[in-house]
Order: structure tokens, then sequence, then C-alpha cells
């Protein structure tokens, strides 16, 4: 039996190329998507967009002459200095292409596209959540497919050749259809009547007969199709309402006097990685948005990060607003909890008993994951910046030390953003715990 296939190629024929070049330059195209941060708006950081690679990253081996020792015969068009047999002195110093003005091949670097998927896979690998224990589903949010069966009409690309096959044979069986052994042995029977030299009696009746069976197995072959249009089945699918794991992220920032705008939009960074992460990670992400001074609120976006508000600190306000918007709105044994906190690390003394309180008697044992991040000023970025500790800095760090789901870093630059965030969910062992 031959089976050709003569489906079309699927559009996308030039995806094996495409994958076999991620792969070989993964490391450079890696470097160059976590590169490409400081350049991409937050709102256009999980689109799909150029990136620029070294031209050497591309480079693929080939065979040529070596550049020193064997013997050379060539043809100079144009020549009216040397003769036949003549001995040219070599030119001093690397004279290969590109090394005068306006020669050589061009070296500018290699521009390659990625779509928003190559891009976040790229840009998220190597991380993972340190805790998605609660599997809690929404259903009926999100449509989904799934196989349902067969079908005797379909798109060609979803036919099913062994279901065909077998729907072929037990038609076959059914209708009695001659097999080709059945034709091959009367067919030798032929012969060898036809082949004596001295017929017998009856042979001139039983190849008479033994034709018409041919003849009648030739036939009902032709009539019963080996594979039938009613033998064909093809793969069906249908639209499924599909489970949905849900989150919530809580944005808490400090928005007194003491944190200026470089600080803020630290936070702003840190906290639009957060959500691009937790978005590949969760189906359906909400977000909450809550600023304090000294009294906390919940706000929309555009308030929590640009509005002027003045007051003193109390970190606690903000601890007891996520309370009590957890305690309304999002169960814990329904939604996967995470809250990233952003502040300057200035806050009143008496605050920090209650603040650690909170902090480990009710918001971790609900929370599956708290990351504390202390904003500085760029100018004060120095080593001696980096190991002086604030008053709540000082207060979380035993939190930090005695809970595997609570963890806390510092910046004080942009480029510090995204390899602090590598740091926080970088795949690690079960039991590696830090804080800087």
């Amino acid at each position: 039996m031959h089976i050709v296939d003569r489906r079309l190629n699927p559009g996308g024929k030039s995806l094996v190329n495409r994958q076999r070049f991620l792969r070989r330059a993964r490391a450079y195209v890696s470097q160059a998507v976590r590169d490409s941060l400081k350049d991409r708006s937050i709102k256009d950081l999980a689109k799909e967009g150029e990136i620029t690679i070294r031209r050497d990253a591309i480079h693929e081996p080939t065979l040529h002459r070596a550049g020193k020792g064997g013997n050379r015969e060539r043809v100079l068009p144009g020549n009216r200095e040397f003769l036949e047999g003549d001995r040219i002195k070599r030119p001093d110093g690397g004279g290969g292409a590109g090394s005068q003005p306006g020669e050589g091949e061009d070296q500018d670097d290699f521009r390659f596209a990625l779509s928003r998927e190559e891009f976040l896979d790229l840009f998220l690998d190597d991380l993972e959540l340190p805790d998605m224990a609660k599997k809690k589903l929404v259903s009926g949010k999100i449509e989904g497919v799934r196989r349902a069966g067969y079908s005797t009409l379909g798109n060609p690309s979803n036919l099913s050749v062994p279901r065909t096959m077998q729907k072929a044979m037990s038609r076959r069986i059914a209708l009695r259809r001659p097999s080709g052994r059945d034709l091959s042995r009367i067919e030798e029977a032929i012969a060898e009547i036809e082949a004596r030299t001295t017929p017998l009696a009856d042979d001139a009746v039983t190849l008479e007969r033994l034709r018409e069976e041919r003849a009648h197995i030739i036939r009902r072959r032709n009539l019963i199709a080996y594979i039938d249009p009613v033998d064909l089945r093809f793969r069906r699918f249908e639209p499924v309402p599909r489970p949905v794991a849900q989150a919530v992220m809580f944005c808490l920032m400090d928005v007194s006097g003491s944190m200026t705008a470089h600080m803020k939009d630290l936070a702003k960074r840190f906290f639009a990685l957060l959500h691009l992460f937790l978005s590949r990670c969760y189906e359906h992400v909400d977000v909450v948005f809550i600023h304090h001074t000294d009294r906390a609120a919940e706000v929309d976006e555009d308030t929590f990060f640009y509005s002027t508000v003045t007051g003193g600190t109390l970190v606690s306000s903000a601890l007891d607003k996520l309370i009590e918007v957890v305690k309304e709105r999002y169960s814990p044994s329904d939604w996967n909890i995470y809250v990233a906190q952003a502040s300057d690390g200035d806050t009143l003394a008496s605050d920090n008993a209650r603040v650690v309180s909170l902090m480990q008697d009710q918001i971790l044992p609900f929370c599956q994951y708290f990351a504390y991040l202390e904003v500085g000023r760029e100018e004060f970025a120095s080593i001696e910046a980096a190991t002086s500790t604030t008053g709540l800095w000082d207060a979380y760090a035993p939190v930090s030390d005695s809970h595997r789901n609570f963890a806390m870093r510092k910046v004080s630059h942009r480029r510090e953003i995204y390899p602090v965030f590598r740091e926080l969910f970088q795949r690690r062992g079960v039991g590696e715990r830090t804080h800087a």
C-alpha cells in the first residue's frame, strides 16, 4: 500500500529555519532582548519589535585560502607594470577588506524581528514564580478548543489517516471485496493450464471457468474501491470553556514628600515587569494600586504614579488597606495573591513593630509572594549608600530571613531594575533565600 500526501504546505513553511536560527544565536538574541528594555516604554514592553545583534553572532564558518604560504596564479586585468615571472612583494600590515575608507564589506549590526510570543519567551526565560500552590480556577471565562471525535467532513489538514484506513478496511470486508491474493491465485491457475504441452480433456472447461472467475474478481475490485469518500474521517474540534487560573497583583507605594520622581519611575518599571510576568503565568490578573503617606487609599494607575500628596509616612496604613481589600474582594482560597511594595525606607520607628506584626501574622499567610523594593536616589548610588540601611529595611530583614515568600532588594538606577527582578524570580533551589 502506498499513500501519497498531496496536502499543501502550511503558510509558515519557513518556521523551521527561523527556529533553527533562534537556537543557534539564542544567547545573543536573549541578551539583545534584555538590553532592549532600556529603549522600550512600559506600554510597548510586551509588543513585538526588532532587536539588534552583532554581525559576528550569526557568523558561519567558511573554507578559504590561507593568507600566507602557497603558490598562486592570478590574472590581473589592466596590468601595465609587471611581466610574467616577476616577484611581487607582499604589502605590509593588514590590507584586508574594510581596512581603507570606502573599502570592504559593510559591518553594520544585524537587525532581527521578533513576534510578541518570541519576545516574551526570551525576555522571561529561566524565570519562575516561587509559589503557585493555590490553583483555584475560574470556569467559563475563556473559550478554548478540544478534541471532539471524528467527522466525515473537514479540513484536509485534519485528515486522520489511521481512522480513514480503518473505515476503508471495514467496508471492504463487509462488502467482500476480493483481495489481491484471490486474483493472483486465479491467474496462477490459468497460467499453469495454458503452459501444459499436452492439455487434459477437461482443461478447456476449467480454463473457461477460471477466466470467468477472474473477470468477476476484477469487476468487483473495480466496483468496490479500496478507499471511498465515505471512508474519510477528519479530526473534529469543538469550542469549550477553558478553566482560567486567576491572580491579583497589589502595588503598594510610598508617595510622601521624600519620594522623588526618579524613585517613582524606578517603582513603575518594577511594577510593569512584575505585571508582565504574572500575565504570562496566569490567564487572568487583576491589579490593585494602593498609595500611602500617613494614610492609605486605593487609587487608579494615573493617580498612583503621578499624584502629588504630602504628609508623613506610615507603612502600616498601606498594609491595613491591603488586608481590607483582600477581605472584601479577593478571598485567599480563590485568588493567587502577589504584592509588590516600593518605598525609600523612611518611616516612623514607632510604626515598625506594627508593620512586622501585620506582615507576619496576617499578610504572608495568605500571600503567594511579597517583594519589597527599596528605591534610592540616583546620585547616592554608591557602595556606601548600598551598604547603609533604613528603618523599614531593618524591620523587614528578620521577616525575609524567616519567610520564604518574602524578598527584598535595593535599586538606585534604572539599569538595576531588570537584574534585581531576575534575582527575585530566577529558578533556584527550594531552600535558597537571600536578601541584599
